[in-house]
C-alpha cells in the first residue's frame, strides 16, 4: 500500500482513508475495469453493424478476462473486509451490458436464434481460461473467440 501511495503521488494516510485495506483497493480497481468494459458496450450500442458491435465487445470481454484473471481470483478469495457482493454485482453489470448488444444483433439477424448472452459470456470465459497461462493469451483468446463466433452467426441460406 505504501508503494502504491508513493507511485500515485499521495500520502499514505490519504490512500488508507479511501481504501482501508488492500482488498478494498483491489475491489475499486476491478470495479473500475468492469465499468470500463460496460462503457465500451455503451459506446458500441449505436454501431451501424450490431453483429460486429457484439463481436467487438465479446473480444473486449475475453481480453478483460485474460488480463484480469488473477485480480478476479484474488478478489473472490477475498478477506473479511471485502465486498461479498462484488462478483455478483460485476457479473450483473456485464450481463446487462451484453444483453443490450445481443438484442440489437438479434434484431439485425446477426446471431442464431436461441443464443443467449450467458452462452456468449461462458464461451468467452472458457476461452480465456484455456489461454490464461500463454504469453500471448489475449491474442490467442481473440483468435479462438473469432473462430467460435463463426458458429454463432446464422447459417447462410441453403447451408445447415
Amino acid at each position: 500500500m505504501e508503494e502504491i501511495a508513493r507511485r500515485a503521488g499521495v500520502g499514505s494516510a490519504t490512500l488508507h482513508r479511501h481504501f482501508p485495506s488492500r482488498q478494498r483497493l483491489l475491489e475499486a480497481v476491478f470495479r473500475g475495469k468492469v465499468e470500463a468494459l460496460c462503457a465500451t458496450a455503451g459506446d458500441l450500442a449505436d454501431d451501424p453493424d450490431p453483429g460486429q458491435a457484439l463481436v467487438t465487445w465479446l473480444r473486449a470481454v475475453a481480453g478483460h478476462a485474460v488480463s484480469n484473471r488473477g485480480l478476479a481470483a484474488s478478489l473472490m478469495r477475498g478477506g473479511q473486509d471485502g465486498d461479498p457482493t462484488l462478483g455478483a454485482t460485476c457479473h450483473t453489470m456485464i450481463v446487462d451490458a451484453g444483453e443490450d448488444l445481443l438484442t440489437r444483433a438479434r434484431w439485425a439477424e446477426a446471431v442464431r436464434p436461441g443464443v443467449s448472452i450467458r452462452d456468449l459470456l461462458t464461451l468467452a470465459n472458457a476461452i480465456s481460461l484455456a489461454v490464461e497461462q500463454e504469453p500471448d493469451g489475449v491474442a490467442q483468446a481473440d483468435r479462438l473467440l473469432g473462430l467460435a463466433l463463426d458458429g454463432v452467426r446464422p447459417a447462410a441460406k441453403g447451408k445447415s
